[in-house]
């Protein structure tokens, strides 16, 4: 098994690709060890001393390293740890009756909402998971689009301006009815 690793924009952060599917659809965010317990492969990774969040994506997972620790020590680490794991073929999430973080779609959603939704889905969804993380709408309410990141994304350096000069234009550009884009924890 070779994985491939890439920088994020997030320094903190790594993404590491296994050639082979992480997760079937969707996304799962682990921002702590408490969080992990529906992935053994999550727990996997949160054993190695300084990492401090894990994001799976469905061909990578985002690994996060606490400030103080250095990628060239904890690199081998991890890239060792994936590569157990799938060469073991242990489930990455266990069915606990829910799907992977997806976003909570609502059935008759109206105009700009729905139009907020396409545009998230399709233009910004794809290059945010390039980097390494996930955006998720959570809602739309007097003008405001609310945006939660994940992964590599969330505590970005560089995430403050991709959503005020990146998404928030391209939404006011495409949706009148947007004035602002705040993120959400």
């Amino acid at each position: 098994m070779f994985i491939q690793t890439e920088a994020t924009p997030n320094p903190a952060t790594l993404k590491f690709l296994p050639g082979t599917p992480v997760l079937e659809r969707g996304t799962a965010d682990f921002p702590d060890e408490a969080a992990a317990e529906r992935s053994p492969l999550a727990q996997r990774l949160f054993a190695i001393e300084g990492v401090s969040g894990v994001f799976l994506g469905t061909d990578f997972i985002s690994v996060t390293k606490a400030g103080e620790k250095d990628w060239q020590f904890m690199k081998p680490l991890v890239l060792s740890a994936v590569m157990d794991h799938f060469t073991q073929g242990e489930a990455v999430l266990l069915d606990f009756g829910g799907d992977p973080d997806e976003e909570a779609g609502e059935d008759g959603d109206d105009g700009p909402t729905a139009r907020i939704k396409e545009l998230i889905e399709t233009r910004v969804r794809p290059a945010v998971m390039q980097d390494g993380g996930d955006i998720v709408f959570h809602g739309f309410e007097d003008g405001v689009v609310y945006l939660r990141m994940q992964g590599a994304c969330s505590g970005c350096p560089s995430s403050t301006v991709t959503l005020k000069h990146g998404i928030e234009n391209m939404l006011r550009y495409y949706v009148p009815e947007v004035t602002e884009v705040q993120a959400v924890e």
